[in-house]
């Protein structure tokens, strides 16, 4: 009987463990913090949005593209950027990158620290602010 009580209560431990574990571990993919989305002034079918992003160390987003031009600044760690069909680019603290509508490019933290970048995208309105690109 004892047995099956501790037996129990160890399983009951484990799972709430587990439980508790699953909800503090980030989302793949960076951590997103947006500070504005507004309309562009001269024309409201885009959209201006700034954000911030925290990047933990691992794989990264998949090839994407937006519906818009973006910017990105790196305020501290380090980023790999890298466009399709081009070589990679590592961007430290201060490097900045313009990645024109439609480029088919992604991002992966490989430093072994979190990287946070800031972001400014003027988008089409009403679209997905991300769109996953096919497999080459």
């Amino acid at each position: 009987m004892r047995r099956s009580m501790l037996a129990v209560a160890v399983i009951a431990a484990a799972a709430t463990f587990a439980t508790t574990a699953a909800a503090q571990t980030p989302a793949p993919g960076p951590q997103s913090t947006r500070f504005f989305n507004t309309l562009l002034e001269k024309d409201p079918s885009r959209e201006v949005r700034m954000q911030l992003q925290v990047h933990q160390p691992g794989p990264g987003t998949p090839f994407h593209t937006h519906p818009g031009d973006q910017w990105e600044v790196v305020l501290d760690g380090e980023m790999t950027y890298m466009v399709r069909g081009q070589p990679a680019r590592v961007l430290k603290a201060g490097d900045s990158v313009y990645i024109p509508r439609g480029t088919i490019h992604r991002n992966e933290n490989k430093s072994g620290r979190v990287t946070r970048t800031i972001e400014l995208l003027i988008v089409d309105k009403d679209k997905p602010q991300r769109t996953d690109a096919p497999p080459e």
